[in-house]
């Protein structure tokens, strides 16, 4: 028991009940007491850990959170859907169990489904564990253990906090390795000398907390941003490393981010051409980005945010240079396809300033629709604006069914034809049905 029980003897001072009943909303709030009373019936200690402590207590919006429990999560989960219903997902190499609830389960628990917020409720059940890397980047190895262990291996103080649930300790904080001291003092602060090297993502990680909550990286963590841990970095996969991109997307001020990676030197060493990407240009992106043109295209494993927070990023690379970086770090084929088009649309667009409607539409039309929304965000060029909510919209009256009826034979003639009178309509040469006909008339005499 030793330093696990002294410590949790010392830094429990603290009870966050009634901040936890202001900050969770209803339904998730019944069902953590619920899992609560399971645990503790079963004298299993269950704790609140991690980022969602870290928000309770700066008081920032909560909704997904972890569980950690001293315990075989995989077990108390199928427990607790024996009792109450719903869906589990066991996750065997981390010890880790996800408990999905559905109609069902919101009755037998009394929550009627309108009281879910967004999307329906899921909660993730983790045993506690320690880790160890078999060597600097790898994934961790894994092993059950208890909650003192479990701070200890994660990746800032502020994130090694965790909250007592079960029986008369619901509510009361456990925080030994002083996250609460870190809060107050808007630090970012590792918990050992090798957690860079051990995990180089934790580089990112510490940006964008810094990024999102206005703090500082405390000095002797920043000395840890060191070649070591760069060269480590620079082995891991793409797919990683990307990941960690992905997220600064989604953070209110990327280009804040970015910016401070590559005052680390960390971009260049993801990949050289991510020095001389423009983060900038993202500063368009956070407050005027919408995506209310409602058929975006985007890979499914990434979202609208994400994908263009990079097209942006890459704007100002050439080609060749989007076409190193997609290689590296893994790009869907959409993403590359999208960044690609940014990149060369942009580029393009002194010399087509004087196009007509139609040049502009069938140009664009081969263009990732996104490409070109990104393009216009830093650009605010009027005819990308038009593109986008008119001109690509614009189609004939006339169908391959009209031209059959008309006695043309099916060939090449029928895309000749049709857009033909696109273009009529986007240059403003016919502006009704009937003028499309007449136009239509001529062109087929002049086809049979």
């Amino acid at each position: 028991m030793g330093l696990g029980f002294l410590c949790y003897n010392i830094c429990m001072g603290r009870n966050l009940s009634s901040l936890l009943e202001r900050t969770l909303d209803s339904s998730r709030l019944e069902v953590l007491h619920l899992l609560a009373y399971q645990a503790s019936m079963l004298r299993i200690p269950l704790y609140l850990v991690g980022g969602v402590v870290r928000d309770i207590l700066v008081g920032r919006p909560v909704k997904d959170f972890d569980l950690v429990l001293e315990g075989n999560s995989a077990e108390f989960a199928e427990y607790i859907v024996r009792k109450f219903g719903g869906k589990i997902l066991v996750h065997s190499r981390f010890g880790s169990a996800t408990w999905m609830l559905n109609e069902s389960t919101y009755k037998r628990l009394k929550v009627p489904a309108f009281q879910i917020s967004d999307t329906p409720l899921s909660f993730d059940l983790i045993s506690a564990r320690s880790e160890t890397y078999e060597y600097p980047g790898a994934l961790p190895t894994v092993k059950r253990s208890n909650i003192d262990d479990d701070l200890r291996r994660r990746d800032f103080s502020i994130n090694a906090m965790a909250v007592r649930l079960d029986g008369d300790n619901f509510g009361n904080l456990y925080d030994p390795l002083d996250g609460q001291l870190d809060l107050g003092g808007k630090l970012i602060r590792v918990l050992h000398n090798k957690s860079f090297v051990d995990d180089p993502t934790r580089i990112f990680r510490a940006v964008r907390y810094a990024g999102r909550y206005e703090f500082e990286i405390a000095p002797e963590t920043l000395k840890l941003v060191n070649d070591e841990a760069r060269k480590v970095l620079a082995q891991l996969s793409g797919e990683r490393i990307r990941h960690e991109f992905d997220l600064i997307f989604e953070e209110g001020h990327p280009t804040t981010i970015l910016e401070m990676l590559n005052e680390l030197n960390v971009l260049a060493i993801v990949h050289p051409p991510l020095r001389m990407a423009d983060s900038g240009r993202l500063a368009a992106m956070v407050d005027k980005a919408e995506d209310g043109f409602g058929d975006f295209v985007v890979p499914d494993i990434l979202s609208f945010r994400q994908t263009l927070g990079w097209v942006l990023y890459l704007l100002n690379l050439p080609v060749v240079d989007i076409d190193a970086v997609a290689q590296r770090l893994g790009f869907p084929v959409l993403l590359t396809k999208a960044a690609r088009g940014g990149s060369s649309l942009i580029k393009e667009l002194p010399s087509v300033k004087d196009w007509k409607p139609s040049q502009w539409t069938f140009y664009l039309d081969g263009i990732s629709l996104l490409s070109v929304y990104a393009v216009y965000l830093v650009t605010k060029h009027e005819s990308l604006l038009e593109y986008l909510t008119l001109w690509r919209t614009i189609k004939p009256y006339t169908s391959g069914y009209t031209l059959q009826q008309s006695g043309l034979a099916p060939g090449p003639q029928y895309k000749e034809i049709l857009t033909r009178l696109r273009m009529a309509w986007l240059d403003g040469e016919v502006q009704t049905e009937d003028e499309e006909v007449k136009l239509l008339n001529v062109m087929v005499e002049g086809k049979l």
